[in-house]
């Protein structure tokens, strides 16, 4: 559930930026004044560069930002345009969880830089928990998309404006860091891929910034849209961060000293699962919220607790713990946010696909097979796998990613029902509902 920034705190976000800059972009040329709103999406504003609380944030922007027309292209640009490659190839879409990374910026004689980009990022990405026990559980798409100009508007400066695919560009609502994008224009690229989850801007930049789009999109499917500077050390962590929100369903864990209407929290319990209005005590007396993880050392650093200040306020609402990736870039997710995220993957991957194909019966000359993902877990550990006949657990057949129908011993004429099951049985989930849900399950039709 991400809150919608009040007035005080938009006119405190504007005050945090520096002030000559704000002048320039009131004064520069018209082609960097605001956009025209002709649809507004709420975003998240990454935190500074360098860290703290002040200037992150939601705000409305206009969704379709300064995309022209289409760019004037060479034939040959235009052949390039739109190419879909398939980066990371883990499986099906329909059980792998799909992220599209779209590029601007770039012209064609720069795609191999784009991908070479694309990769650099993805693997910033995975080095990050869970993302790194779980990478197999994921397919990267790239779509080329050709720019006129390379490098995108705002960079270096409020007046810079170059002619790109996407529209990217720095100084979004003045805020320097905040880097919009022509949501519509995203998403004529995105829908050429098979299949979107989670989507990924790289704008062709050094600069620091990004922005988190993360409605979930109503026509395409996918869960929201990061943007980021392909060229920036720490351009990959806010993107991790806004997936934090997007699979993880988790709320920022930062809050704003001194600003009006932000001071105490005094609303209902927040649907999100890193914030609360109970401290460690209650939430334990009530078994709400994270309170099987109160008193674990966490990977962030320190111990699951309750602390003050979160989701945006001072006082009234608790986060896990003190400094975890929803509140500062660099950090791991807290032990809550790890549950949460896992529970995000599952939603979209599953960890049986079926090889066979279950839509006819099998007979004896006939194996089913299945293919089960690989986890990079420290632990070593892999998904269970266990085989079951009408119900009843073949034991002989367990960690088995096949099994001929001639090894069932069937002795009748009957048509039997043959599953396969794989769970991943990780330390890093507590919660039962979600526990369960990690668990898939392929079934075949057998007989003699």
């Amino acid at each position: 559930m991400r809150r919608t920034v009040r007035p005080a705190l938009r006119t405190a976000l504007a005050a945090v930026c520096a002030s000559a800059a704000l002048l320039a972009a009131a004064t520069a040329p018209v082609a960097a004044a605001d956009p025209p709103r002709r649809s507004g999406v709420e975003v998240e504003i990454p935190g500074p560069e360098h860290g703290g609380d002040a200037g992150s944030g939601h705000i409305r922007v206009p969704a379709a930002g300064r995309a022209k027309a289409a760019p004037r292209l060479s034939e040959a640009a235009r052949a390039a345009d739109g190419q879909v490659t398939k980066m990371v190839d883990n499986g099906p879409t329909a059980d792998r969880l799909d992220v599209v990374v779209v590029g601007d910026g770039y012209t064609a004689d720069q795609l191999e830089r784009f991908h070479a980009d694309a990769r650099a990022k993805w693997d910033e990405v995975t080095a990050v928990e869970p993302y790194t026990t779980y990478r197999d559980l994921f397919n990267v798409w790239t779509v080329d998309a050709v720019s006129a100009q390379s490098g995108v508007s705002g960079d270096p400066g409020p007046d810079t404006v170059r002619d790109t695919a996407l529209g990217s560009y720095f100084w979004c609502e003045s805020i320097e860091r905040l880097l919009c994008v022509d949501q519509p224009k995203v998403d004529s690229y995105v829908a050429k891929a098979p299949a979107a989850d989670l989507v990924l801007v790289l704008a062709n930049s050094d600069k620091y910034g990004g922005a988190g789009y993360n409605e979930p999109s109503a026509t395409l499917g996918y869960e929201g849209i990061s943007t980021a500077s392909a060229g920036h050390p720490k351009s990959g962590q806010v993107a991790i961060h806004e997936t934090g929100h997007s699979l993880g369903k988790l709320a920022d864990e930062y809050f704003y000293p001194g600003v009006p209407d932000y001071e105490k929290y005094t609303g209902p319990e927040p649907a999100d699962p890193n914030t609360s209005t109970l401290d460690a005590g209650r939430m334990a007396g009530q078994q709400a919220k994270w309170y099987r993880w109160l008193g674990e050392t966490s990977p962030d650093g320190g111990t699951v607790g309750a602390y003050e200040g979160g989701g945006y306020y001072v006082t009234g609402l608790y986060r896990p713990t003190d400094n975890s990736l929803m509140r500062v870039l660099g950090k791991p997710f807290n032990l809550p946010g790890v549950e949460a995220m896992i529970a995000g993957f599952h939603r979209h991957a599953r960890l049986v696909t079926p090889l066979t194909p279950a839509d006819r019966t099998l007979r004896l000359r006939h194996t089913a097979k299945v293919a089960v993902p690989s986890l990079y877990a420290p632990d070593g550990r892999r998904p269970e796998v266990r085989w079951y006949l009408d119900g009843r657990e073949l034991k002989r057949f367990a960690g088995r990613t096949e099994v001929a129908v001639a090894e069932l011993w069937l002795l009748d004429l009957r048509t039997h029902k043959l599953s396969v099951t794989a769970q991943d049985r990780t330390a890093s989930v507590r919660d039962p509902a979600i526990a369960r849900a990690l668990t898939s399950t392929a079934t075949w039709d057998v007989r003699l």
